[in-house]
């Protein structure tokens, strides 16, 4: 699996081997990587030595809303005909342990547990059957809201666009079975959301068609794949972990705005 992490004050690229809790460096000229096998220049370093960051630089995080049909019920919401897309900004990714900020402007932050695509190339009218050959891997992904302010607001920009609010890890999964991906998120440690991807509305090569008919893709962007039930409110010093099978744990927590 595929890494982004920080050791003496620069960021580097690795390849994740957990069993060994290795990191196998790779060439630090390729950024973003565009390939699922890079090349490795034969350096080993511990996980002690470094600290994780998001596993890629995206230009944009487009999310997508009510892909799920238990979270669609659960919000009363009828399910959507068409993919619906809002965007992150490039500001709102953090990596693992960088914490989520609850902002001063909203009293109602929430959390969605999700998995995220990562794009390999530009992607730009890409068909359904083609969406494989543009998708570098996958990550784990927490969509935070500010439920209060996406209720008054009316569109989502404000409620989801806030720096930290897009915490994206530890690593980028290259092979994937992802159409039927288990999700956990953990509040504390206590179960929150436990589902599994079958439940998509839309599959991600569906996903990749639909927003790629509406805006380039860069290599390095994320999609945002919708979140099951379960979503719930996060508090000042609360952990949030998302555990996805093939991928591992993203763990993060939240603290107050200074």
């Amino acid at each position: 699996m595929m890494i982004r992490y920080e050791r003496s004050g620069k960021l580097r690229q690795g390849w994740l081997v957990e069993e060994d809790r290795e990191v196998r460096v790779i060439e630090a000229d390729r950024e973003p990587v565009q390939s699922a096998e890079p090349m490795r220049t034969g350096r080993r370093l511990s996980l002690d030595e470094i600290r994780l960051k998001a596993p890629c630089e995206p230009s944009k995080v487009v999310c997508i809303g009510l892909n799920y049909r238990d979270h669609a019920a659960e919000m009363g919401i009828e399910l959507p005909k068409e993919p619906l897309m809002f965007l992150k900004p490039s500001t709102a990714v953090v990596g693992p342990g960088e914490p989520i900020v609850y902002p001063r402007l909203t009293g109602n932050l929430h959390y969605e547990g999700e998995l995220a695509v990562v794009i390999k190339k530009e992607a730009k009218q890409v068909k359904a059957s083609e969406a494989h050959d543009y998708i570098l891997g996958f990550t784990c992904a927490i969509d935070v809201t500010a439920r209060d302010l996406q209720m008054s607001d009316g569109q989502w920009t404000r409620a989801k666009g806030f720096d930290t609010f897009c915490p994206l890890g530890p690593a980028i999964a290259t092979t994937l079975d992802y159409a039927n991906a288990r999700i956990v998120t953990r509040v504390n440690g206590e179960v929150r959301q436990d589902a599994s991807t079958e439940q998509l509305i839309f599959p991600i090569p569906q996903l990749v068609e639909a927003v790629s008919a509406v805006m380039t893709l860069r290599p390095g962007d994320v999609i945002l794949t919708g979140t099951p039930s379960g979503v719930g409110e996060l508090k000042v010093g609360d952990e949030i972990s998302v555990t996805i099978e093939g991928i591992g744990t993203l763990t993060t927590h939240v603290v107050g705005e200074e």
